[in-house]
């Protein structure tokens, strides 16, 4: 089930809020936990064990972690750590590794062909960065097993994150605040975020498709095609994020931010400050600090950047194009560190110019079915192959698409949000705004309700990952 979908938007949803705020207080996380399990189980049945198990070891692995000191201590952290990253490794990595084996071998061992849990990757994330809070002592083990389990299992942000740390919500599984306001910014929220994966998203992934089906391919179809995949990564990725998070308030949560404009970044080390923030956030926190960070000597400091990027690349999926990916930001950013970082500051233009482009690219190698297309995407992108610059095909698609694109373009950066809040600023614009709000939003439901009975399906990207 997809939030974006008939069923989720007027069945699930719907019954799941009658029941959990007419549920008294007590109940109300095993309302969250019952509900969650019913929502993964509605397209995957068999995987929810795999879920249940691994909650459940976090769950007593952190009781014994607390309980014990010193050596035990670390003893048991290793055991759950490694039955954590052994099941994401055997579901995610093991048919990567071994079509890796026989590559090299020439060996034919046959593929395992799992099938991938959804959400197996930020649901992991969520159980190692649990067990080593309590390791640290930052938070103390959750005694309660159902709030525990509705804290992993939370449907809101189960499939693709943001990656909810349990420090951020311990206290508010105990106590939080239901309120008509906080409920309101919640349904906002979350009209927003379904407005920008099904009216831009999707409609860029279209065309997206329609390119890798053309035969009068162009430099200019190979721009376009570059710039609509990069603008529908973000708006579908951004547009799930401010859906958990909106649905996060309406049962009572604060989620952290996942994306601030990226796209508006003057270097890529900035870039990585706005983009998938619960991510980098995490690998600083649980890899990279852990390792020494920067205050080893250079050559560690080196390793550790690179390795974390590595690993990076590999979390978002088990192929080698995503790996370079990861390295690719892993070397820019050292290069910006060590090299051009003052070079980059004073200059406004060129800095944008200089992102944008690394973007683009990075996106097209973030798609590519493998590192051979990859780099004839982007060979194709300066004309290789004895390419037209402009093809018939590619103008009426330009054509056809300009409307959304400049759409997006603009969504991308604060200007909208900006004018909106300058204009709430102003007594006489509040008062119209608070009321055409939910009228906009209405419209708005009607619109995209429209769109997902007419259009085809479209699963979120990051559900692969």
């Amino acid at each position: 089930m997809v939030f974006s979908s008939i069923p989720f938007l007027y069945y699930f949803l719907p019954c799941v809020l009658t029941v959990y705020f007419a549920a008294p207080r007590k109940l109300k996380n095993t309302v969250l936990l019952i509900t969650s399990l019913i929502f993964y189980a509605w397209g995957e049945p068999k995987f929810v064990p795999v879920m249940l198990f691994t909650i459940l070891q976090g769950y007593l692995f952190g009781i014994l972690i607390e309980k014990s000191k010193g050596h035990w201590a670390r003893v048991y952290l290793a055991i759950s750590v490694v039955i954590s990253l052994c099941l994401l490794g055997y579901c995610k990595y093991a048919d990567f590794f071994i079509e890796n084996i026989n590559m090299v071998t020439g060996l034919s061992v046959p593929l395992l062909k799992v099938t991938l849990p959804i959400g197996i990757s930020f649901y992991t994330f969520q159980i190692l960065s649990y067990i080593a809070d309590v390791y640290r002592g930052s938070v103390p083990a959750q005694r309660n097993f159902i709030n525990l389990a509705a804290y992993i299992a939370m449907f809101p942000q189960l499939i693709a994150g943001p990656i909810v740390r349990y420090t951020d919500i311990s206290a508010q599984l105990n106590n939080r605040e239901h309120s008509f306001a906080k409920c309101a910014l919640g349904i906002r929220r979350f009209v927003l975020g379904l407005g920008k994966k099904v009216l831009i998203a999707d409609a860029l992934g279209e065309l997206c498709s329609i390119f890798k089906a053309s035969d009068d391919k162009s430099v200019m179809f190979f721009w376009l095609y570059a710039l609509a995949c990069a603008l529908q990564i973000y708006f579908d990725f951004s547009g799930y994020s401010d859906m958990a998070i909106g649905l996060g308030k309406v049962f009572g949560f604060d989620f952290p931010e996942n994306f601030n404009y990226p796209y508006i970044s003057k270097s890529i080390t900035e870039f990585w400050r706005r983009w998938h923030m619960s991510l980098g956030s995490w690998f600083r926190d649980y890899v990279y600090i852990p390792l020494g960070g920067n205050r080893v000597k250079k050559p560690r400091w080196l390793c550790n950047l690179i390795l974390v990027w590595f690993l990076t690349g590999f979390w978002h999926g088990a192929a080698w194009n995503f790996i370079a990916w990861g390295l690719f930001f892993g070397i820019l950013l050292i290069l910006e560190k060590l090299a051009f970082r003052k070079a980059l500051e004073k200059t406004r233009f060129l800095r944008h110019i200089y992102v944008v482009s690394v973007l683009l690219f990075s996106f097209v190698l973030f798609d590519a079915a493998n590192l051979s297309e990859a780099w004839f995407y982007i060979k194709a992108m300066f004309g290789a192959g004895g390419l037209p610059v402009i093809s018939t095909e590619g103008l009426y698609y330009l054509k056809s698409f300009c409307v959304i694109l400049a759409m997006a373009v603009i969504g991308a950066t604060p200007l909208v949000s900006m004018g909106i809040k300058r204009l709430r600023n102003r007594e006489a614009f509040a008062k119209v705004l608070n009321i055409m709000e939910p009228i906009v939003l209405l419209l708005l439901i009607f619109v995209i309700t429209g769109y997902i009975v007419d259009g085809s399906f479209q699963p979120f990207l990051y559900f692969r990952f």
